[in-house]
Order: structure tokens, then sequence, then C-alpha cells
């Protein structure tokens, strides 16, 4: 890669003071370019300039902050060919579907410009005027993960950026490039120290969790990482919105068409080679069509052309990074070993890069890693039941509550049971649509606030209460 790139802090493009570091691209095993490692002390200069600039940012007209989103959506967009490119060479997905999660982050940009901040009146009396407004909090700190590196910067700054806050965001170290450029673009629209970002390795994402002058924590990522976030977070109380890990659940009906369902189950579960948090993680099928719906949905995997993102006509990309895909092996080779059969795929392709098929594992059940555990990758258990009561406690059976999905004819049926699956989203005939308009979060480990729309708009601001004795 041609072009070098600077932290963002107070408006102004700067080196990190901590050197530099490699980042790898998925699709070769090697690095590609080197990216600026911000030390403590540039990270605190990044949030005391947010500060500063949220002094005058909170008060700028409703329709002044709307506008500028709308250009910073014209920004992305103008720019969106590069951006993609950077997704494909730090992340590894498809090129067309990185050219997707730019489009995406243009339309949501939008539909975030769109949003209004209600105001309630509760009481308008002869005596009284009580209406409910909403302040922003302040400094939001944003840590975002590697796997949709640019749609879910987004997700956390525009909301940020039109409820009157100003942001310090710090990208995954493995994924730092696109949101680097992203802010550059958004500093070419708003005032300096609105939107600040700053990349490293260990220790950057604790420099903005511990600091006391960030007010809010958006974080997505895993549990274990957003339990450290809490305690950091406690000192100062910050507000905090935490979309943690999910190990998705779908539940096959039996008046469902196998022909009809696999190619939707697949994509449900093998979107971004399965390295998405709300991808369907786990699949309980009823037996009378299990056999069915296994060679199906492994014939579509058979038929998938793997390869780096950037060749022609490739439809599935490397595992990110090598850690994630030592985590799909063993899980594979555990389920192997408690008696599992693998249907295809099943095994890291030679050569170079971090390739592995998507793979269709038969034969198991709870109690097995592979169910059990959150596999964030090109693999999909499938269970069979013989009830229907049996597969929603499985599917339930479950620390994390972030989707889960029904799949039949019967619409009256399907949504019964969906309402009874413990998860912040259930989705009926599909899997892990996610919408601008339409609040999303998750249940028990997996997090707690919601994004996207009016109820996500407002995780961003302080409820105050205006009472007016006339």
């Amino acid at each position: 890669m041609e072009r070098s790139f600077s932290l963002s802090i107070g408006g102004q493009s700067v080196p990190g003071d901590r050197g530099t570091f490699a980042v790898i691209n998925p699709a070769t095993g090697e690095s590609f370019a080197e990216c600026p490692a911000a030390t403590p002390d540039q990270v605190n200069q990044a949030v005391a300039a947010a500060g500063v600039a949220f002094r005058s940012w909170q008060h700028l007209a409703d329709g002044e902050r709307q506008a500028m989103l709308e250009a910073i959506a014209e920004k992305i967009e103008a720019n969106s060919e590069e951006l993609a490119t950077l997704v494909t060479l730090e992340q590894g997905k498809p090129l067309d579907l990185a050219r997707f999660e730019v489009g995406a982050a243009v339309a949501w940009t939008r539909a975030t410009a769109a949003l209004a901040i209600p105001v309630k009146v509760i009481e308008d009396t002869a005596h009284k005027l009580i209406e409910l407004h909403h302040r922003p909090v302040g400094v939001v700190g944003s840590i975002t993960p590697w796997n949709w590196p640019l749609m879910i910067a987004v997700w956390h700054i525009m909301p940020a950026l039109r409820s009157g806050n100003t942001v310090v965001i710090k990208p995954s170290s493995l994924t730092p490039f696109n949101t680097l450029r992203l802010v550059e673009l958004i500093n070419e629209v708003v005032p300096p120290g609105v939107a600040n970002c700053v990349t490293g390795e260990g220790g950057t994402g604790r420099a903005i969790t511990a600091n006391p002058g960030v007010q809010k924590v958006v974080f997505t990522g895993s549990t274990p990482t957003g339990q450290d976030i809490m305690r950091a977070a406690a000192d100062n109380l910050k507000r905090l919105t935490l979309e943690l890990g999910g190990n998705d659940a779908g539940i096959v009906l039996p008046d469902a068409d196998p022909a009809v369902v696999a190619p939707k189950l697949f994509q449900s579960a093998f979107l971004n080679m399965g390295q998405t948090c709300a991808a369907l993680k786990r699949l309980y099928v009823h037996e009378s069509q299990y056999d069915d719906l296994c060679e199906r949905l492994a014939q579509i995997a058979r038929e998938q052309k793997i390869g780096p993102g950037l060749e022609a006509g490739v439809t599935f990309g490397p595992v990110q990074n090598p850690e994630q895909l030592a985590l799909v092996e063993a899980l594979v080779e555990d389920a192997r070993q408690q008696g599992a059969k693998v249907l295809c795929g099943g095994a890291r392709l030679n050569g170079s890069g971090y390739f592995y098929p998507p793979t269709i594992v038969a034969g198991l059940s709870n109690g097995v890693r592979l169910v059990d555990e959150e596999q964030f990758g090109p693999v999909l258990p499938v269970i069979p039941y013989a009830d229907v009561e049996d597969a929603l406690r499985m599917a339930n059976d479950n620390p994390n509550g972030l989707g889960g999905s029904v799949w039949g004819k019967d619409l009256t049926r399907a949504r019964a049971l969906a309402q009874r699956l413990e998860c912040g989203t259930a989705w009926i005939n599909g899997h892990g649509e996610v919408l601008p308009h339409c609040p999303f979060g998750g249940h028990k480990m997996s997090g707690f606030g919601v994004e996207f729309g009016e109820e996500g708009l407002l995780e961003y601001t302080n409820p105050q209460l205006v009472h007016v004795c006339k």
C-alpha cells in the first residue's frame, strides 16, 4: 500500500509516538503496511481535544449537525472504492462484500442524520409544563472489532455526533486503516476535535475506558473484553453500550421446505465467512428433514470459490487472523473426537493465508464445544431434534442471547416459538438482518443497551426533565 496513515487528534494528523506496528493481509499472512501506534499520553490528548470541542459542538443547531452528517455520507460515497479496497486488504472479505459494507456505511450515516431527537411533553396544564429532553453525554469512547470494521465504526460514530457528542475511536489493531481514513474524511466536515482516532496494540483501548474525561463507552466485541470495560468504567460511572458475543440458534420447523430455506440458511451462517456477531451459529433441524437439509447446505458450501478477496469471482475469503483460525480448527477437531461427521471442509487449506473452507458438521448436539461455544468462523453445526420443545430448550440453553430465528411455513406457529427465544432479536424465515431504523441489542451475556433507530440514538444522551411552574 503506497499511502501512509496518521492518528487524528484535535483535527490534526500526527504520527504515533510509540512508532508503528505491522498490519497483516489475511489472504497472504504477510504484512502489507505499517500503522501508527499511539502512546497513553496521545490517547489522553485525544480525549482532551474531544472535551474542548464538546463545549461548542453540543450547542450546535440540530439542523447543522444533520447537514454535516449528510456531508460525511457524501465523502464516504465519493471515496467508496478506496475504502472497500482497504477493508478487503486488512479484513479479508471479498471485494464485492467490502463494497456492500461501504454502501451500508453510507446508508446508515444518512439514516442517522434523518433521526429526530424527541421532546416528550409529560404534562401541560394551566399550572405546569413538564417536558423530557435529551442532552448529549459528552466525550464518547468507541472501541470497534475487526469483522465489519468500517460499518461498525459508522454505527458508533454517527449517532454520537448526531446527538451532540464528540468521539475518540480506537479500531482493532488488526483492521485500523479504513477507520483512520474514515475519520480523516469526517474531519473534512466537522470542527477540530469532534472526531479523533487513535490506533495501537495492547493497552490503547484500556487507556480510553479508564480515562475520566470519557463519559460513555460503546463497544462491540467479546464478552470478556466487555466485562473488563465495565470494571474500568466504574470509577466515573461511564454510560455503556455493549454488543458482545453471540451464539445464535436457528430452529427449522418440520413444515419448512429444505430447497427454499437452505440457501438462506447458508447465507445467514456464512456471511463474512461466519465472522459476524449476529450470524447463525448453530442450527436445529427436525429429524424428518435432517439428512436432506444437511446435504443441501454441504453442496452450497462446496460451490464456493475460495481465495483472496481482490481476485475476481471469489465468494469466500480467509479467516481474519491466525488466532481465530486456530479456534475454528480446535472446535472442529474436538467435534470429530466426539463422533461428529464433517460433511464438507473441515481442514485448513494448504498455502499462504488463513483460508478455511465453509464446513458443515452433523451428528452432534449440545454439550459439544462447537455447539456450546461461539466459533465465529466458517463452520456450522447442524443438530437434529424430534420435538420442537426440545429444540427450543437446546436453543435457549446458552449464556449468550444476541439473536435467534425460526424457519417454517406456518407463520403463526413460528412467531409464537420465536417469541420464546431468549435473545434480543428473533427473526422468522431470515437471520442476521439489522436495519438502521430498528433497535438491536443482546440479552444475557451478549451485552446490554441497543443500537440503531431512535432507541439507539437516545443511548448517547442523558434524559433531562424540564419542570416549569407557570
